[in-house]
């Protein structure tokens, strides 16, 4: 089981659905969400410049591609940069709702995606990846 989940998508019903099966099925302990790239970088940000307390960081993302004031392909050109290297063992899984070839060419160039899925999330993609990642 992963300790923490970060779920990035502008449709605040597909968070709630991805919540609810990743609570059901006992694949994270924790899920916190943003709407957009932008959130999520500020998120990211509050974890780096955090000197209170140990930093929890989520160990996987799910990721929405199209999404508005920043979209996923903006998220991750800004996360795989150098700013902020502490989190590049992260990984991501990309959910879309369109599985275009164009995309499916476009994150093999980003090493931090394990894999492009279909959505929504379910109990069988969450045992699928069970398998593809290590808990």
């Amino acid at each position: 089981m992963l300790e923490q989940i970060l779920c990035i998508d502008d449709d605040p019903i597909a968070l709630l659905l991805s919540k609810k099966v990743i609570a059901k099925s006992g694949f994270s302990d924790e899920v916190i969400t943003a709407q957009n790239g932008e959130e999520a970088l500020s998120y990211f940000n509050s974890l780096k410049y955090n000197t209170t307390k140990p930093v929890k960081k989520p160990q996987l993302i799910f990721l929405d591609l199209n999404m508005p004031v920043m979209g996923g392909w903006e998220f991750l050109d800004h996360f795989t940069a150098a700013d902020y290297d502490e989190f590049n063992s992260v990984s991501v899984i990309v959910l879309s709702s369109t599985i275009n070839p164009e995309d499916l060419d476009k994150a093999k160039k980003y090493p931090i995606i394990i894999d492009f899925l279909s959505k929504p999330i379910t109990i069988q993609m969450l045992e699928y990846l069970k398998s593809r990642i290590e808990l």
